[in-house]
C-alpha cells in the first residue's frame, strides 16, 4: 500500500503521468454522475410521491436548514456547490472498502484543489452579491491597515483546509499500512471502519467550513 496515490503511476509519456490520484478522481466523479442520474430520474412534482423521494427531500431540507443555521440566508443557491464538495469527499472515502482503490483525498494535490475551489468560490459569491468594488472594500474593514492581514488570512485559510483534510486521510492510510505488517487482519478491518467514519466526519467539517467562509463573505457584502 502506497501512502499517497501520486506514487502509483498507471501510464507515463514523457513528463505526462497518469497516476492513481487522477484515475480514482475521475472514477469518483463518474460514480457521482451516475448516482445522481439514477436517484433523480423518477422524481415527481405531484402531491403523491414515493417514499424514496420523500426521504430524499427530508435529507435535502435538513442540509438546507443546516446551511441556514451557519449563516446563509438563501442556502438553495449554494446547495449544489456545498453538496458536491460533501458528496465527493464522502464517496472518495467510502470507496476504500475496495482493496485496489486508494482515495484521491489521500493526495495533497487533491485536497489542495478542493481548498482552492473554496478559495475561488468565496470571492465569486461575494462579488456576485455586492460587486467587485463592494466586495474588495471588505478587505479594508474596519481600517485600511487590515488589508494585508485580510489577504494573508485568505491564503492561510486555504492552506489550512487542504493540509487538514490531507493530514487526516493520509494518517489513516499510514496507520492501516503499519497494522497490516504487524497485526492480524482483524485490526486493519477495524481501522478501515474507523477510517470510513473519519472520512464522513472530514467531509462534514470541510463542507461546514466552506459554508462558513461563504456565509462570511455574504455578510461582509451585505454590510
Amino acid at each position: 500500500m502506497s501512502l499517497t496515490p501520486d506514487d502509483q503511476i498507471f501510464w507515463q509519456f514523457g513528463c505526462f503521468k497518469l497516476n492513481a490520484t487522477i484515475v480514482w478522481t475521475w472514477v469518483v466523479m463518474l460514480i457521482l454522475v451516475i448516482g445522481a442520474r439514477l436517484i433523480t430520474r423518477r422524481l415527481s412534482r405531484d402531491i403523491h410521491i414515493s417514499r424514496w423521494q420523500n426521504m430524499l427531500e427530508i435529507i435535502v431540507l435538513g442540509i438546507l436548514e443546516q446551511m441556514k443555521e451557519v449563516g446563509l440566508k438563501k442556502p438553495e443557491k449554494y446547495l449544489g456547490y456545498i453538496g458536491t464538495l460533501f458528496l465527493f469527499i464522502v464517496t472518495a472515502n467510502l470507496c476504500t472498502i475496495f482493496p485496489v482503490y486508494e482515495p484521491p483525498t489521500g493526495s495533497l494535490s487533491t485536497t489542495a484543489a478542493l481548498a482552492l475551489s473554496v478559495f475561488m468560490a468565496v470571492p465569486l459569491f461575494g462579488i456576485e452579491k455586492k460587486g467587485v468594488v463592494g466586495y474588495f472594500k471588505t478587505f479594508m474593514e474596519p481600517t485600511p491597515i487590515m488589508l494585508p492581514f485580510n489577504i494573508i488570512a485568505e491564503f492561510s485559510r486555504t492552506l489550512a483546509m487542504s493540509v487538514r483534510l490531507f493530514g487526516n486521510i493520509m494518517s489513516g492510510s499510514m496507520i492501516l499500512a503499519i497494522l497490516l505488517t504487524i497485526t492480524p487482519f482483524i485490526f486493519p478491518i477495524v481501522m478501515t471502519l474507523l477510517g470510513l467514519l473519519t472520512g464522513m466526519v472530514q467531509a462534514y467539517i470541510f463542507s461546514i467550513l466552506a459554508t462558513v467562509f461563504i456565509a462570511s463573505a455574504m455578510q461582509s457584502a451585505a454590510n
